[in-house]
């Protein structure tokens, strides 16, 4: 499984030659493939090869291509992740509505929990309590909407209470951007394991390609959420962006040490391996620390 995240953000062409990468401007640069589990276009003066993206795309290498702001705008998803596509997309489809329904209510949970960890590790135990409480009232499916309730709390108190996440700052666009980051990571992982992102569990937007994978962040966010927060008023830039995307090499803790990309790859097979079971004994979600 590749390790590297790699970022082309200026004029040059992309081709593959043998088992290597190659991005020839004015200089030329080899990168293994095997390496490879990332690759964003940041630029839109490159030209890539027809060929280099049905490699990239037969060895499950994520490409997101960036618009001209150099914010992600698409991605190369495959059109099979497994030798048993067919048989994978019928067992998604026959999911359980009473297991989904649990599922889909514990990854709710999990995201709201996580958010009260994150005010309690910064000093913001009343506000936690206060999220905490919400936990405990949720029901079936959060039919109440205990995580809109939550996420009001918990945005105001990180980014003070005149934030809204609908405006068009430096804080959202950090924020939008990461999560971007790990639901492009997410999407790679659903696909592989040769199922539809289109089909979710709770998101069922007809015009949202990524239903399921919306779904399964939740309980990421809030490493989003705590480097924005970390980063205080700071301009939305370059390099911003690129400390972003290296998230993804952060070490995390999920059921053992992982780096935030091996996790969300066992996690999501995980979620699909009880859905696929027809019960959530061996579920297991991200416990923020």
């Amino acid at each position: 499984m590749g390790w590297r995240a790699v970022i082309v953000d200026s004029p040059c062409k992309i081709s593959v030659s043998g088992n290597y990468l190659i991005i020839r401007s004015e200089e030329i640069k080899k990168i293994h493939l095997p390496e490879v589990y990332y690759l964003m276009i940041a630029c839109s003066s490159i030209n890539i090869t027809g060929v280099a993206l049905c490699e990239l795309a037969r060895r499950k290498i994520k490409v997101i291509f960036c618009d001209e702001k150099r914010n992600p705008y698409g991605e190369l998803t495959n059109y099979y992740g497994c030798f048993n596509c067919a048989k994978k997309l019928k067992m998604q489809i026959e999911w359980n509505k009473d297991v989904i329904s649990s599922v889909n209510t514990a990854i709710l949970a999990s995201k709201i929990t996580n958010q009260a960890r994150l005010l309690k590790k910064y000093g913001f135990d009343e506000r936690a309590e206060i999220i905490e409480d919400y936990v405990s009232e949720i029901e079936l499916n959060d039919t109440t909407n205990r995580e809109g309730h939550a996420a009001k709390v918990y945005f105001n108190t990180l980014f003070g209470k005149e934030f809204n996440r609908n405006k068009s700052d430096d804080i959202n666009a950090a924020l939008n951007y990461g999560y971007s980051i790990i639901l492009s990571d997410i999407n790679r992982a659903v696909v592989s394991c040769g199922r539809l992102t289109q089909i979710g569990i709770n998101h069922k937007n007809e015009f949202n390609e990524f239903n399921l994978s919306c779904d399964l962040i939740e309980p990421w966010r809030v490493i989003i959420d705590e480097y924005v927060y970390n980063q205080g008023k700071r301009r939305f830039d370059k390099n911003y962006k690129f400390e972003l995307v290296g998230l993804l090499n952060k070490r995390v803790q999920y059921d053992r040490d992982y780096s935030l990309h091996d996790a969300i790859n066992v996690y999501v097979k995980n979620v699909i391996d009880c859905l696929d079971r027809g019960n959530c004994e061996k579920l297991l979600l991200y416990d923020f620390i």
